[in-house]
């Protein structure tokens, strides 16, 4: 199996996912796999997030899944456990990213300083999440932030969307771009996902058009 970055540069797209409700995660899951993007964010915020990540894993093992808005090292352990084959944290928290590294998880904290970015690299860290991406600067400074860290690339998150994605994926120095409006928490209340599935494939076209 490929390494996690590999298959996110891949991807060049991750969808992050809010669910409130278990009942939502496998109907979700297919939408993504029938819209060409095997691969999701499920944010650790809400009471529904470990068991839609356990459903998730259990049925479709072939889908990439990851715990997005993970605050601690319990919340790492937890959604590992359910099957998160990745951790996302919105910022640069020492404990729950050496913890990871300890464990053997794949982890890309949020980074938005020279000196966050600094600890990453001391770290090993290879990709490292960018959020909220818009802003703070954007493509601009994820170029500054490039130049004297060329072996890092970043997973901007926050603020991108379907009109800014070529802009984005365009430089080289991204791995992935997070977003959630193929999967729109409005969307997975109404249960619509033949729309959730319709963006998705959109969402892919955009992104291998950008990568051409």
């Amino acid at each position: 199996m490929k390494p996690v970055e590999e298959q996110l540069q891949e991807f060049g797209l991750v969808p992050v996912v809010v669910l409130h409700h278990e009942k939502d995660a496998l109907p979700l899951a297919k939408a993504l796999m029938d819209g060409g993007l095997p691969c999701a964010e499920v944010t650790f915020r809400t009471e529904a997030a470990e068991a839609s990540i356990r459903r998730i894993s259990g049925q479709y093992p072939e889908m990439l899944v990851g715990a997005g808005t993970v605050l601690t090292a319990e919340q790492a352990d937890r959604a590992v456990a359910a099957g998160a084959r990745f951790i996302v944290s919105p910022g640069f928290d020492p404990e729950v990213v050496d913890h990871c590294l300890e464990t053997g998880v794949p982890i890309f904290p949020g980074c938005v300083t020279p000196t966050e970015l600094a600890q990453a690299v001391k770290r090993g860290l290879k990709v490292i999440k960018f959020f909220p991406a818009e802003p703070f600067g954007g493509v601009g400074t994820i170029k500054a932030l490039a130049a004297p860290y060329p072996m890092v690339k970043f997973m901007p998150t926050g603020g991108v969307g379907a009109k800014n994605l070529k802009d984005y994926l365009s430089c080289d120095k991204i791995a992935a771009c997070g977003g959630s409006w193929m999967v729109k928490s409005s969307l997975i209340e109404a249960g619509d996902f033949d729309q959730i599935r319709r963006l998705t494939e959109e969402a892919v076209a955009l992104a291998r058009a950008a990568r051409k």
